[in-house]
């Protein structure tokens, strides 16, 4: 029977991240780092309003680390893909925090894995800055399968080679702006019509079919020394013999990434409150079984008595021996060389000045550094597009959801133009256009007809059929598909031209808009097969 000394107890406690609420410290959190010793942090968009708020908060964190006799300064981490995943960026609701960039489709839409690595250290700096030295980041996941309802554009792509290659690049920025990388989902989350936010994916595929397309960004990344990589909540049944997820699984965390593929950084579980693990198992019994197959720390973002219940299990599975302290010691070693490569090797690195200059320096150069990745994104899916003669009357812009405001607002600082939302037609789509649209259409030269993953709802599609029959037979028609380039693969009757701008965020649309109207061509290109 092992005896819970502090030691023991500041030693589990460097096995957790955890997240908490609120845009200041709160004192839930003050007594998980304080009191359960908890090493690492996560910083959710909840808790962002601005990059010198960000900056105050991971301050006291760190303080009361340092305060509650940590050794070594806390790892704080958040979701920063860039693109639709953000944690840091801009919103409409938060201006003074950091830059919106292009996420994963978007870069690889670039073509250039320079752009994707310069945007990466480009965010990277502006985090470090605010004291944020971990971003689960880049998404190593190959969207294989095009229904995909959570990976979609935030992967590279559908093909494996070009995604190592695009999340090498992230990685590397993300270096370079020292703050360490977390590639995810392992051991691919690409091939599943399942988000595990809601439910567990099951993935029917043996080893050797993972070898040929999920692996291979995972083996490039970890070949390149990639620090840390997370695992996913996916079953492979066909690689575990059973349905437990993957970052549940000793075969998958331990005998496949850590063992056959040689890993020796860190392993990250994804957050266990989702319900692939938390319906099933519970956040407790899944952070037990994450750290029993090999996980070097386990995720809980959102209750604190999930959160305290999680480490008092593992405190019971230490004191009777189902959870080896010394093989969680010889972890412990791995995230302290984590921490003194990117949290810093004393308390000296992280009690560092805000540089307000130097932030607003940065934030300059990198909204010219984010316009030009967006302006390099935005993709002709089918084309010509028309020329828009901005004197024959207004264009049309119509979304599919009343949130496309700073889209509509970026058409009408360009053209008189008028924005509805149109919304799915009676008679299971066969119904007739409501009388404002019917009315619009008498005197709109053009159509701006906005989709959003179309290719898994049918009635955006039927809208889309019923107005090309009613509209004059003058007006044209541009189709941007605002998020997924597939909206319109089951519609090969429909032949209007169409763009993709892989992401709704208001820098995305605004490039789109560039292009719609003239002032540059479309540069990208789609990184899927349609």
């Amino acid at each position: 029977m092992i005896s819970l000394t502090t030691t023991v107890k500041r030693e589990i406690g460097q096995h957790f991240v955890f997240g908490f609420h609120g845009h200041e410290i709160s004192e839930d959190v003050k007594v998980l780092i304080r009191d359960y010793h908890v090493g690492n942090i996560i910083i959710m968009k909840r808790n962002v309003q601005s990059v010198n708020q960000v900056y105050r908060l991971v301050q006291s964190l760190q303080q009361v680390a340092k305060e509650s006799g940590h050794s070594r300064p806390l790892m704080i981490g958040i979701d920063q893909e860039n693109g639709l995943v953000s944690a840091f960026s801009n919103t409409t609701a938060s201006t003074d925090a950091g830059t919106q960039f292009p996420g994963a489709m978007a870069l690889a839409a670039t073509g250039s894995p320079e752009i994707a690595e310069d945007c990466s250290a480009a965010t990277a700096r502006e985090m470090r800055l605010a004291g944020i030295n971990w971003a689960y980041s880049p998404v190593a996941d190959v969207n294989s399968n095009s229904k995909n309802p959570v990976i979609g554009v935030r992967s590279f792509g559908d093909d494996p080679d070009e995604v190592a290659k695009y999340a090498s690049a992230v990685c590397r920025g993300l270096m370079r702006g020292e703050v360490a990388p977390c590639a995810k989902h392992f051991p691919g989350h690409g091939d599943t019509y399942v988000d595990s936010h809601l439910a567990l994916p099951v993935i029917n595929k043996t080893e050797n079919e993972l070898m040929e397309t999920e692996l291979i960004p995972f083996y490039t990344l970890v070949k390149s020394g990639v620090p840390t990589i997370m695992t996913g909540h996916m079953a492979l049944p066909l690689v575990t013999g059973d349905n437990t997820p993957c970052s549940l699984s000793k075969t998958i965390t331990t005998d496949l990434l850590r063992e056959k593929m040689g890993y020796g950084g860190v392993i990250v579980t994804d957050c266990l409150e989702m319900n692939a693990v938390a319906a099933p198992y519970t956040p407790q019994r899944g952070a037990l079984m994450a750290l029993q197959a090999g996980a070097d720390i386990v995720m809980i973002c959102h209750t604190m008595q999930t959160q305290v219940g999680a480490i008092e299990e593992t405190y019971v599975a230490i004191e009777n021996g189902s959870l080896s302290l010394e093989s969680l010691r010889q972890s412990g070693e791995r995230i302290a060389a984590l921490k003194v490569a990117f949290a810093g090797a004393s308390w000296g690195d992280v009690f560092r000045p805000f540089h307000e200059q130097v932030l607003a320096d940065l934030l300059i150069r990198n909204a010219r550094l984010s316009a030009q990745s967006y302006a390099a994104s935005t993709a002709l899916v089918r084309g010509p597009l028309p020329v828009i003669n901005r004197d024959d009357g207004p264009v049309l812009v119509m979304t599919p959801v009343p949130y496309y405001l700073a889209f509509a607002q970026s058409v009408a600082l360009r053209v008189n133009s008028r924005h509805l939302v149109y919304a799915p037609l009676p008679m299971h789509g066969q119904g007739q256009l409501p009388d404002e649209i019917s009315g619009a259409l008498g005197t709109a030269s053009a159509i701006i007809f906005v989709t959003r993953s179309a290719d898994r709802t049918s009635w955006q599609i039927d809208y889309l059929r019923r107005l090309l029959q009613e509209k004059r037979g003058t007006t044209h028609i541009i189709i941007l598909a605002s998020c997924g380039p597939y909206d319109m693969v089951g519609a090969p009757d429909i032949q209007e031209p169409t763009l993709a701008s892989f992401e709704y965020t208001p820098s995305a649309l605004e490039a789109a808009a560039a292009v719609i109207f003239g002032e540059h061509e479309a540069k990208g290109r789609v990184p899927v097969s349609l």
